[in-house]
């Protein structure tokens, strides 16, 4: 039996290399007047804003994805200027179905909820190759990372935090948050370590 659709209405929040996985957090720092209206909106009804990532190049307002990802605010600290400092933890991912005609300052979708499901697990091999080219990456990239830190995380909080950090272009972000599975995020994300560390600096190669 198909399990029936479920649908809400999202107040999304477009902005490029930005990805939330469910279980994951994401800090923000609101400052444009309408995204302020977005949360002063989300704090008094559900505390959910919809992260999605805008279609490069196409107009204004931009084309969005179809798959983003629902976050909850968990924190906020409201500034005295109006700006917000916030963080999202995020509930599920969702599919939009339609961009809704609102009288809003922020774009609002129909969205269908996609359930989520257990905490997924690596193999012993694709972790082991993961971290071996996270490694690799960050020392080519000059970063500073706290390796036993890392080998705590459990394999879901290490691929899908890689997936919201690094620093791939918008639509090498938006595979990893469409990929089916950890396993073939994983992969995916070892192949674009190798990718744009083989590119790094040249600014004119993204993924297609």
């Amino acid at each position: 039996m198909t399990a029936a659709v479920t649908t809400t209405r999202l107040s999304v929040f477009p902005l490029p290399g930005a990805l939330l996985f469910p279980r994951m957090h994401l800090p923000l720092h609101i400052f444009e007047p309408r995204y302020r209206a977005m949360v002063s909106d989300a704090m008094a009804r559900d505390r959910r804003i919809g992260m999605i990532q805008p279609r490069p190049a196409t107009g204004e307002p931009p084309e969005l994805f179809d798959l983003g990802c629902v976050g909850r605010i968990a924190e906020v600290e409201a500034l005295d200027d109006g700006r917000y400092n916030l963080v999202l933890e995020g509930v599920a991912l969702f599919r939009i179905l339609r961009e809704l005609d609102v009288a809003t300052q922020f774009r609002q979708v129909e969205a269908e909820l996609i359930p989520v499901g257990a905490d997924e697990t690596l193999s012993l091999g694709s972790r082991a190759s993961l971290e071996l080219e996270s490694k690799r990456f960050a020392e080519a990239q000059g970063y500073a990372v706290d390796w036993n830190a890392v080998a705590r995380l459990d394999d879901e909080a290490l691929v899908n935090g890689i997936a919201q950090i690094a620093p791939f272009d918008t639509a090498a972000k938006q595979a990893l948050l469409e990929a089916p599975d950890i396993e073939q995020r994983a992969e995916l994300i070892v192949q674009l370590m190798q990718f744009f560390g083989r590119h790094d600096g040249d600014e004119r190669v993204t993924l297609q």
